[in-house]
C-alpha cells in the first residue's frame, strides 16, 4: 500500500527533467529499495504546485547520507546559482558580469576541455568569490566506473589542474555529468571528501543550435522558482548570457536573495 501511494503521488507530477543524454524517469517504487538502488538512474525531477520546491527521484535526506543534496531550506526565500560549464563560446563571462553586479555568488562546475581552453576566466571566477566545483575531466557516464582508482582520476585530473591555474585547492563540489548517478558512485565521491550537488530547478538550455527564446526561458525559470532553489543553468546557453541579469533581477523582485554553497553548508550543520 505505501508503494502505491507513493506511485499515485510521482504519477501527479506533469513535468519530468532529466539533464544532458536522457529524460528523467519515475522510480520503480515496487523495487526492494524505491529509491537508492546500484544501476544507474538519471536524476530527475517531478513539479507540483508552482513555487513550491519539486520532488526528486531520491529524497533530501536519503541524499544527505551520502553528502549529496538537490534543494536547501525550502522555508527561507533563498536562491543557489550554479552552472554547468563544459566549454566556453562567450557567454561565460556575461554570468560573471551579472553576478558582480547583483553582488551574487555562483558555483561553476567545471570540466577538463573548460579549464584547458579559459584559464583567464577560471582565475576570475576564483578572484571574484566564486567557487569553482568538478565536473570529470572527461564528462563521462561516472555511473559506468566501478572501481575508486578510476573514478578519482576523473575528479583529481580536474583539481589539479585548478590548482595549477590558480594556486588554490578546488572546493570540494562534485556535479555527476550529465545527473547519472547511483550508490556507488555517491559513496566514492563522499569517500573522496566531495559533496555532489544536483538541482531543483532547470531547464532545456543546452542544444546550441535550438536556444530557448528568453520567452520560453522565462516561462521555465520564474513560476518554477522557489525556496532553496538550487539552480542549474549551462554557462554555454546564450540565451542564459542575454538574459541573466534581467533573470536576476526578476527573481529578486519576486522577493529572493541569492545565497552561496558556503552559506548552504553552514545551514546544514544548524
Amino acid at each position: 500500500m505505501k508503494y502505491k501511494k507513493t506511485l499515485l503521488l510521482m504519477l501527479l507530477f506533469l513535468f519530468m527533467y532529466g539533464a544532458g543524454a536522457g529524460a528523467a524517469k519515475i522510480v520503480d517504487v515496487f523495487s526492494g529499495s524505491p529509491f537508492m538502488r546500484d544501476e544507474t538512474e538519471n536524476w530527475g525531477l517531478g513539479f507540483g504546485t508552482e513555487g513550491e520546491a519539486p520532488v526528486g527521484n531520491v529524497s533530501a535526506e536519503e541524499l544527505k547520507e551520502y553528502d549529496a543534496f538537490y534543494v536547501g531550506d525550502t522555508a527561507k526565500k533563498t536562491i543557489y546559482l550554479t552552472f554547468d560549464c563544459g566549454y566556453e563560446n562567450g557567454n561565460t563571462e556575461k554570468i560573471l558580469d551579472a553576478l558582480k553586479k547583483h553582488k551574487a555568488q555562483g558555483a561553476f562546475f567545471v570540466v577538463g576541455n573548460f579549464l584547458e581552453t579559459a584559464p583567464k576566466i577560471v582565475k576570475r571566477m576564483q578572484e571574484e568569490g566564486h567557487l569553482v566545483g568538478n565536473h570529470t575531466f572527461h564528462h563521462p557516464d561516472m555511473s559506468q566506473i566501478g572501481d575508486l582508482a578510476s573514478f578519482q582520476k576523473e575528479m583529481d585530473d580536474v583539481a589539479n589542474l585548478y590548482k595549477e591555474i590558480t594556486g588554490e585547492e578546488m572546493p570540494k563540489l562534485y556535479r555527476p555529468p550529465q545527473g547519472k548517478y547511483n550508490t556507488e558512485n555517491l559513496k566514492m565521491a563522499k569517500q573522496l571528501g566531495y559533496h555532489t550537488f544536483f538541482w531543483s530547478l532547470a531547464y532545456v538550455d543546452w542544444y546550441q543550435d535550438n536556444q530557448p527564446t528568453a520567452e520560453e526561458a522565462y516561462a521555465k525559470l520564474l513560476p518554477r522558482i522557489h525556496p532553496g532553489a538550487i539552480v542549474l543553468l549551462h554557462a554555454t546557453s546564450k540565451t542564459n548570457g542575454d538574459i541573466f541579469d534581467e533573470l536576476l533581477t526578476k527573481w529578486e523582485e519576486l522577493g529572493y536573495t541569492f545565497g552561496s554553497l558556503e552559506e548552504f553548508f553552514a545551514a546544514q550543520k544548524d
